[in-house]
């Protein structure tokens, strides 16, 4: 059984990082990139061989629903491959972009209980334990934002860490809620029991949890916290809040809650199509504004996570898969995006795009490869972000909603404008600069163009053949609560 491995291999890195790195960080970025590599590989062994089934380990050996269990089912095993590849891309560029920092083995050491925390939330099918797990993931990415100790990331982290209680104790309540009336903190359990209760506490506790995770997903009107945040957070954090973290803690919660146990109740599936369409033009309209390069991406983390919602809120098995497909392409490309932005702003010292110019030939991998993360989240052929976005709209048509959908092409049409304007100023303005005494080094250039690839591979997920064997079981395990269930109690109903 692989499923204990995703919590205890990150866990125990950290650990081990804290007791053999000394001074020298060389021990913390070896022990990071030997979890983090296992985890991978665990995740992609896991999905080829066993997507097309659920399996649940009895933690201690006590079963549910007296014990607390994990769960590895396709949805879940899809989330872990994608937090670990964007962590390994995120620790290759780590190693020089820290390094020019300080050599610390403590942002290793946070860096992999941020990964525990994530892997804690995916696995576990107990709400308390998600509570747990996601309180250790935002322990560390408090720190990780504030790492560089200026006042901006002070601030940044200090509201994230406001914004986050509030959410966590909104949370902590709608699952005081839940065991009180149900009796257990199994999701397969609560789900079970949802239908016997008054339905009137249950769509309060729904509404609870919408709340609480929506804070930590920021999608409008829970968006306050991330623009600080996310723009403060050293490059390759940025990478990992907006790449996975907002979609570990928030979205998928919001699924597996929404889909799993509360069997998308048709009043919030419609919230969730105004949250999301509200975020996708609130979001781009504050990106196109910014001159600082890390904040317009920022904001346009609340644009994209829109588009996920709203595929969510459509409740169809189209709108669905591209809600998933969405899900990956974002983290892809966004994190492509942070990295530009961070090589940026170690070679010049600036996220001003005004001050940036002509980096195409001082940084043309950069420059490269930021190019095709921006036509990848403006949704232009044949990068991922336009098949994702396409099935959206034929989603929201499909389901009689076509004001929606409108909504969807004009917020891609602006993303392109916000996008043009970043390579007009950023890569292709007049301000001249000279070779500086730092440059991207391979690790980098590496972890670019690795995330660059597979803007463009991924593409390849909806193509007939494929999508059944990558998209189509996540899309299942979402899809059929009763199924979900019966797989985690290993009987039938």
């Amino acid at each position: 059984m692989i499923l204990p491995y995703f919590v205890l291999l990150p866990l125990l890195a950290a650990f081990l990082i804290a007791l053999l790195a000394g001074k020298k960080d060389d021990w913390a970025i070896a022990l990071s990139f030997m979890a983090t590599l296992s985890i991978l590989a665990l995740s992609v062994f896991g999905f080829i061989t066993m997507r097309e089934q659920t399996f649940t380990y009895a933690m201690s050996g006590w079963n549910i629903p007296i014990g607390i269990c994990l769960v590895q089912d396709a949805l879940s095993l899809f989330m872990l491959f994608m937090i670990s590849l964007i962590a390994l891309t995120s620790l290759c560029f780590s190693v020089q972009y820290i390094r020019h920092l300080a050599q610390d083995w403590k942002y290793y050491a946070l860096f992999m209980l941020l990964l525990t925390g994530m892997n804690g939330v995916v696995v576990t099918g107990d709400l308390f334990n998600l509570y747990v797990f996601m309180e250790i993931a935002l322990i560390a990415a408090f720190a990780l934002v504030a790492y560089g100790c200026r006042a901006e990331e002070y601030e940044a982290s200090f509201k994230y860490a406001i914004m986050g209680g509030f959410s966590s104790s909104v949370i902590l309540i709608a699952i005081a809620l839940t065991y009180s009336s149900t009796s257990t903190l199994t999701l397969a359990g609560i789900a079970q029991a949802l239908p016997g209760l008054d339905q009137r506490l249950v769509m309060w506790i729904a509404a609870l949890f919408l709340v609480g995770f929506g804070l930590k997903a920021a999608a409008i009107p829970f968006h306050t916290w991330l623009p600080d945040a996310h723009s403060s957070a050293p490059a390759p954090i940025s990478s990992m809040l907006s790449g996975v973290l907002i979609k570990a803690l928030g979205i998928y919660v919001l699924i597996r809650l929404f889909y799993n146990v509360f069997n998308a109740p048709p009043l919030f599936m419609n919230l969730l199509l105004i949250i999301g369409s509200v975020s996708i033009m609130l979001g781009v309209f504050l990106a196109i504004g910014q001159w600082d390069l890390k904040r317009l991406l920022a904001y346009h983390s609340i644009s994209q996570i829109g588009y996920i919602l709203l595929g969510l809120g459509l409740a169809t098995p189209l709108g669905i898969l591209g809600a998933v497909f969405h899900l990956f392409n974002h983290a892809i490309f966004k994190s492509l995006l942070f990295y530009g932005a961070g090589a940026v702003e170690m070679v010049l010292g600036t996220r001003n795009l005004k001050k940036m110019g002509k980096l195409a030939h001082l940084l043309p991998i950069t420059a490269g490869t930021n190019m095709v993360a921006s036509l990848s989240i403006s949704g232009i052929p044949p990068f991922n972000g336009f098949f994702s976005k396409l099935i959206l709209i034929i989603a929201a048509i499909q389901a009689g909603h076509p004001v929606y959908a409108f909504w969807a092409i004009l917020g891609s049409l602006l993303t392109l404008a916000s996008f043009m304007k970043v390579q007009r100023y950023g890569f292709y303005g007049e301000v001249e600069h000279q070779k500086p005494n730092i440059m991207p080094g391979k690790l980098i250039h590496a972890a670019m163009l690795i995330l660059a690839v597979i803007c463009l591979l991924s593409s390849l997920f909806i193509v007939p053949g494929i999508r059944e064997h990558t998209l189509d079981p996540v899309v299942d395990v979402i899809n059929n609560k009763i199924h979900y269930i019966e797989l985690v109690y290993g009987r039938a109903l």
